[in-house]
């Protein structure tokens, strides 16, 4: 992506929410990571398949904590949504927008949000960062990119609409029904961000030893 693509802007990042069953003894992701500590692999941890953000925020976590969980890679978010309750596994780091409805229904606890701050739709779920472990932060981002070689001139013609289309109302409030937030930036900061998260996620695949399948 650093060689065959021309960055034009980034429209918006969003959150995961780290979710168990209300029936789960888990209250907080402090209590995961206790468990964890005492009883290396007892923990299972599913996401929606090896190498999504999920996967790899969850092998963050271990990191920081040095704790380490059995990790259960399911294709795609829903079978590991049934699978998590149904008690076949015990966390998992959900879209926001995937789990609201689960949260709301009383199905699902939020342990913990993994972006900086916390966010609007669950004023009560702490960040990672709140739980000792500060600067962590593992969100799914979007952005807009062209081919290489692109013609200067064409990418700032497109950065110029992109930043018309997200300061208009309904735009910022589909991207908030996401559980989303909006992001703004030039061509240059788009390249400078995805040069960071490159770094940050191949340290991350590094420590952990994350394989796609």
């Amino acid at each position: 992506p650093l060689t065959d693509l021309a960055p034009i802007g980034l429209i918006a990042e969003a959150p995961l929410a780290i979710v168990a069953p209300v029936t789960s003894p888990f209250k907080t992701l402090k209590d995961v990571i206790a468990l964890a500590k005492t009883k290396p692999k007892e923990v299972t941890f599913a996401s929606p398949g090896n190498g999504t953000v999920a996967h790899l925020a969850g092998e963050m976590i271990q990191n920081i904590a040095g704790v380490k969980f059995q990790h259960i890679p399911y294709k795609g978010s829903s079978q590991a949504l049934t699978d998590l309750l149904g008690g076949q596994v015990q966390i998992y780091a959900a879209s926001v927008p995937s789990a609201m409805a689960q949260i709301k229904g009383g199905k699902l606890r939020p342990l913990a949000i993994t972006a900086t701050k916390r966010i609007a739709e669950l004023p009560d779920a702490p960040t990672v960062a709140e739980l000792g472990y500060p600067g962590f932060e593992a969100t799914t981002w979007f952005g807009l990119l062209a081919p290489a070689k692109t013609p200067a001139p064409v990418i700032a013609l497109l950065a110029t609409h992109l930043q018309k289309a997200l300061a208009a109302k309904e735009v910022q409030e589909k991207i908030a029904a996401e559980g989303a937030e909006r992001m703004e930036s030039t061509p240059g900061q788009f390249v400078a961000y995805l040069a960071k998260e490159e770094k940050k996620w191949a340290q991350v695949v590094r420590e952990s030893g994350a394989k796609i399948d």
